[in-house]
């Protein structure tokens, strides 16, 4: 039920929307404006990229771009000379110039797949070819940037299309076209420049009306107010400038407290929304000139997202990954967070952060520019066990063991982007995934699909009568989420309760050093017969269960909008609860034998103990030297 205040809120802002449609607001220009200097200098920026693997790879895609060759997620997509910016190129759907209202986006038949669309409609390769240009001299990147914003204005009358319909893509695009603003614009041809500012000014008057306070209060709404602050803020000569930071500034940093838990997790319960949400508030700080009042909360979110990266800064995906990214949206996506953790090193020292030089050039250079740190290695003050007590996340490391035990709720409202996963364990050796998570794959056009890959029995938990721990509603909402309680953790283990559908299942996690994990879940309910089914998404490792399984054939998807065949295992047990399963995750490859005697395991000569009231502990078995 919507509150007398929504309704009130969603009719004004209708009204205003139907309005503009009898009165576009335009801004009369004579001459470009001239951005407020509180970015850094572009020259400087780039003369801290010039000559480095990352200007290479920079200017690699720079040309495909010039040649309309468009590298989204992990497809190139080609658009030919003309492009057009209202198709889905990798479906081969257009969509139609209509009233942004009326544009069903969440149509797979009548759209293709907005993401696909939107991702282009970014602008974020525009920032490439800018940067190309600053490194290289090249003026076609300048004459590329300019007929690329001249026929998207075209194509795209105000309010009207598919690339208004959410006023987080609008924002989106309106970072972009700032970054290019700031770092080429004085190079711009003049006309050109004032259509892009006249432009990113309707952009404004669109955000300050469409924010998504009541349809959705998360990074939707936190960056759309970003991009009005940013425009207010770096514009302000622009008429209603001020108004746009009295909007902005108050929503974001109440999105900072209210988004943003003690611990530092993101209420979206994803890492990848995490690192979207740490990139905003970071963009904002910036752009604020380092207000004080915001280095508690920014230094706890990046403590958070060190820790769920671990010692390879490898990003695990848990949540939903939609493939996008705030400034840089090339690279594996595994590595994203590399570049947030060294604006981080930078922006808070004290932190005890190291990065090395390409992760501090794919952003920091470009946001921070002189006086940024580089060192030639990646590295935290972290080590051990965390555990993050909002989230429900617990990190395990023993030498190049990283695990990720996901012992906490959903996401917040519907979550939207959060996966049925809960109890779900994620280990990595090395650069090498041991247990993975299935990825995200889509948001709309297959509703199985999306399913699935969100579902339980796509993670590394339990599943029980072959039902989800909570109810998928549409795309973005769950119904009946499940009671999820960390117990206790400590230096190497972790143990947790997940409660839903009149069933408790316990899980407890032992890392033994970087010999084995070993897994112990208990399933419990009132009466009854059912089906357990226990699944891992396993490799670069050996599995050992305590009951017989099996393997069978899944999906997987390293990037959204992609998927490829995997094998994983599967342990299934048919019967009364309750029931005990018992896992080892075998490090060194080798299959063992498995002993269980009471509260006692044996495995690998590695002898654990897990009782009930109590932490687990492990030693080595003694070995009898020979006669």
């Amino acid at each position: 039920m919507r509150s007398p205040a929504e309704i009130g809120f969603r009719l004004r802002q209708e009204t205003l929307n139907a309005s503009r449609l009898l009165h576009i607001p335009k801004l009369t220009l004579t001459e470009p404006l001239t951005p407020r200097p509180i970015l850094p200098d572009p020259a400087d920026c780039a003369r801290l990229a010039r000559d480095k693997r990352y200007a290479i790879e920079l200017s690699d895609i720079a040309e495909q771009i010039l040649h309309h060759r468009f590298p989204l997620f992990d497809q190139t997509i080609e658009t030919g000379p003309d492009i057009d910016w209202l198709r889905d190129y990798h479906n081969g759907k257009s969509s139609a110039l209509k009233f942004f209202r009326r544009v069903p986006y969440l149509d797979f038949n009548a759209v293709g797949d907005h993401k696909w669309i939107w991702e282009l409609n970014r602008h974020q390769h525009l920032i490439v070819l800018a940067q190309a240009y600053l490194l290289t001299g090249r003026a076609e990147f300048l004459r590329e940037i300019e007929r690329q914003i001249e026929s998207w204005i075209v194509q795209n009358p105000f309010a009207r299309g598919i690339n208004w319909a959410s006023a987080l893509e609008v924002a989106f695009r309106a970072l972009s076209w700032i970054w290019v603003d700031h770092l080429v614009g004085a190079e711009i041809a003049p006309p050109s420049r004032i259509r892009l500012q006249q432009s990113l000014w309707q952009h404004a008057r669109h955000l300050e009306s469409n924010l998504s306070v009541y349809f959705s209060p998360n990074t939707h709404l936190l960056g759309e107010a970003l991009a009005l602050y940013a425009i207010g803020r770096l514009y302000p000569a622009m008429p209603r400038a001020e108004r746009f930071v009295e909007t902005a500034q108050p929503i974001v940093e109440h999105q900072l407290e209210f988004q943003v838990r003690s611990d530092g997790s993101h209420f979206e319960q994803s890492t990848y929304y995490h690192v979207y949400a740490l990139d905003m508030f970071l963009l904002y700080y910036l752009l604020a000139e380092r207000p004080e009042r915001m280095n508690a909360k920014l230094r706890a979110m990046a403590r958070y997202l060190d820790a769920i990266a671990g010692p390879a800064r490898l990003l695990f995906s848990s949540g939903d990954d939609d493939g996008g990214r705030l400034f840089y949206p090339y690279g594996e996506r595994n590595r994203f967070c590399r570049a947030t953790l060294a604006t981080c090193a930078n922006l808070f020292p004290n932190l005890g952060f190291e990065c090395c030089p390409k992760d501090v050039q794919q952003q920091a250079a470009w946001w921070i520019g002189p006086g940024i740190r580089l060192s030639a290695e990646r590295r935290s003050g972290r080590s051990g066990h965390v555990a993050f007590h909002g989230a429900g996340m617990v990190a395990l490391e023993a030498g190049e063991i990283h695990a990720l035990f996901d012992a906490g709720p959903f996401g917040w409202g519907g979550a939207g982007h959060s996966h049925a996963d809960s109890l779900n364990l994620l280990i990595r050796k090395g650069e090498q995934t041991v247990l993975e998570d299935p990825g995200t794959f889509t948001y709309v056009g297959d509703a199985e699909a999306r399913n699935w890959f969100r579902g339980t029995a796509a993670h590394n938990t339990l599943r029980i009568d072959e039902r989800d721990q909570a109810d998928p509603v549409k795309p973005f909402r769950w119904a009946k989420k499940p009671s999820v309680h960390l117990i206790r953790s400590g230096d190497a283990y972790a143990d947790a309760r997940c409660e839903y559908r009149g069933f408790t299942h316990r899980r407890r996690v032992l890392l033994c050093g970087e010999r084995a994990c070993i897994v112990v879940d208990d399933v419990d309910a009132t009466m009854g017969e059912h089906l357990v089914e226990q699944f891992w998404n396993i490799s670069n490792a050996a599995l050992v269960t305590s009951r017989p399984g099996g393997t069978e054939t899944v999906w997987r998807s390293r990037v959204y909008g992609s998927r490829e065949k995997m094998n994983r295992a599967i342990v299934r047990v048919l019967g009364p609860l309750p029931v005990r399963l018992v896992t080892a995750i075998l490090f060194d490859g080798e299959t063992s034998e498995m002993q269980i005697e009471g509260s006692m395991v044996r495995v690998n000569g590695i002898v654990a103990t897990f009782r009930d009231d109590d932490a687990p502990t492990w030693r080595l078995e003694a070995v009898e030297p020979p006669e």
